[in-house]
Parts: structure tokens; C-alpha cells; sequence
């Protein structure tokens, strides 16, 4: 009897982890995406219309050193006419005006154009947007221009390292956090699990990416504002605490689950905002 009931034991005890990871992945992956989408990085989509013609757009917000931008805008009508109009982010420059070629109804167009290739560096960002001409009518897509960030090419492999680390960073946090309502908890091994983690995908891989993505291995505190470097910082900084606690507090799953809410909300920030940002003024 003894046997049988040990055995159900474990067996609910590893059914109520499993739901307890499933819990955190759910939580994690919802964090992600809504993090994703919500950043100053993803594309700009939609639709307008224009003399009786819906027109379907989508605007990229992230571009890479090594490539022009194409944007493309799909009118339906190869009898409109469109023009690429970018300049400089804060800057009085004069806008660059380029006709955009108009394939069976597909309007397209690259900038920078090779006059302005020095402009393409890392952290430099642009404000364009498109403006479609017929029969003397004129309309600007979209209302407000789109503001686009440059990049260095960072290696894939480096890239993905970053990536999966990063995020099984927050798994983990979230795992840990949700470790406070088991009743027998074990949070020294999860605490120093998440810590880890992060230590390498935050503190270790970010600074890489950084580097090649913006020159720069750390525009954090205290040397600039990034707020995806100092959200990071922050996390970190919550899981050393929180692991200190945890081998010197009485109540240990206090301090887990206070890192594992900074994490999850320091996380949600959107991310990219308030990122590397050239300053042309101060160029030669």
C-alpha cells in the first residue's frame, strides 16, 4: 500500500511540474511575441485607399548596412505613379525625392541611393514614406513618415546564440517565479539556473550582438540611455539579489518571485525602444 501510494505521489508531483514549464513556456512565448510586435523595429503595415484603389504596404523599420532598403507598395493600378521620399532622422536635410517603378501595379523603390551610402552606417536612421500621383491627385502613404534603423551584420550563429539564450533566460525566470506556489519548492537550483542564463544571453552574448549590430559593446548606464541595454541590466541585477536572498533569506521565494516579476515586466518593455541612435551633428 505504502508503494502504491509513493508512486502516486510522484506521479503527481512530476505532472504538476510539467504543468508548472508548460505554464512558464505559455507565459514566456505571449511575453515574446507581444514584445516583438509592439518594438520600434517591426514593419509598418496596412491599407489606403486611393482614386477607387485599396493599396497594400509594408514598411520595414530595421534595415542592414550591407543592403539598401527596398520598399515596395502594391496599388493594383500600373497607371499610378509613385515617389520614394527619405531624408535623415532630425535633420533639416533636404528630402530625397526618387520615382519608384511601377511593375503590373507594384510600386518600388531603394534608398539609400549611392549618393548617400556614406549615410548607411550602423545606428543611422532615416524617415521615408511614399507619395502616389493619377490624374492630379496626390496622397502620402503613410500620414506619418516611417522612421528606419540601420544595423551592422551581426553572424547568424552568434545571433542565434543570443536568441535562444536570451529566451530561455525569461523561460526559466518565469519557471522560478512560478516555483513559489509548489509546496515543496526548490529554488536555490532554479534561481542559480536563471541567474546563469542570463548572465550569458544578457551580459555575454548581448554586448557581442551589440557590437557588431551598433559599434558599441554597452550604450547602457553609464555610458548612454539604451534601455534594452539597462533593461537587462536591471534583470541581471534582480537575479543576483534574488539568488544572494536565496541562500540568506528565511523567506527565499519571496525574492525569486520579486526577480521573476522584474523579469517578466522589464521583458515587456517593447524591444529596440529608446535604442542606439546616430546623432548625424555630431558627424564631420
Amino acid at each position: 500500500m505504502d508503494n502504491i501510494t509513493n508512486e502516486i505521489k510522484t506521479k503527481k508531483v512530476s505532472y504538476k511540474i510539467i504543468l508548472f514549464w508548460v505554464i512558464a513556456f505559455i507565459i514566456t512565448g505571449f511575453s515574446a511575441y507581444y514584445q516583438r510586435i509592439t518594438g520600434p523595429t517591426y514593419p509598418i503595415s496596412g491599407t489606403s485607399s486611393f482614386q477607387g484603389k485599396d493599396i497594400f504596404y509594408k514598411f520595414d523599420r530595421s534595415g542592414d548596412t550591407s543592403k539598401n532598403c527596398l520598399v515596395e507598395v502594391n496599388t493594383g493600378d500600373p497607371a499610378i505613379k509613385g515617389y520614394l521620399e527619405y531624408k535623415r532622422y532630425k535633420t533639416n536635410d533636404d528630402k530625397t525625392l526618387i520615382e519608384m517603378k511601377n511593375n503590373n501595379g507594384t510600386l518600388s523603390a531603394e534608398f539609400p541611393n549611392e549618393k548617400d551610402r556614406v549615410y548607411r552606417i550602423p545606428a543611422a536612421k532615416f524617415e521615408y514614406r511614399v507619395s502616389v500621383v493619377k490624374d492630379g491627385a496626390k496622397k502620402e502613404i503613410p500620414e506619418k513618415p516611417v522612421v528606419l534603423r540601420f544595423k551592422g551584420d551581426v553572424p547568424l550563429i552568434i545571433l542565434l546564440l543570443h536568441i535562444i539564450v536570451i529566451f530561455s533566460a525569461m523561460l526559466v525566470s518565469t519557471r522560478a517565479g512560478i516555483e513559489f506556489f509548489n509546496k515543496e519548492p526548490n529554488f536555490k537550483k532554479l534561481a542559480l539556473w536563471a541567474l546563469g542564463i542570463m548572465t550569458i544571453g544578457g551580459m555575454i552574448l548581448g554586448p557581442i550582438v551589440q557590437k557588431y549590430a551598433f559599434g558599441e559593446y554597452w550604450t547602457g548606464i553609464p555610458f548612454g540611455f539604451d534601455l534594452t541595454d539597462n533593461k537587462t541590466l536591471i534583470a541581471w541585477i534582480a537575479w543576483v539579489v534574488a539568488t544572494f536572498g536565496v541562500f540568506r533569506s528565511k523567506k527565499p521565494g519571496l525574492w525569486v518571485l520579486g526577480a521573476a516579476l522584474v523579469t517578466l515586466i522589464i521583458f515587456a518593455i517593447p524591444h529596440s525602444v529608446l535604442g542606439s541612435e546616430l546623432d548625424y551633428s555630431k558627424m564631420k
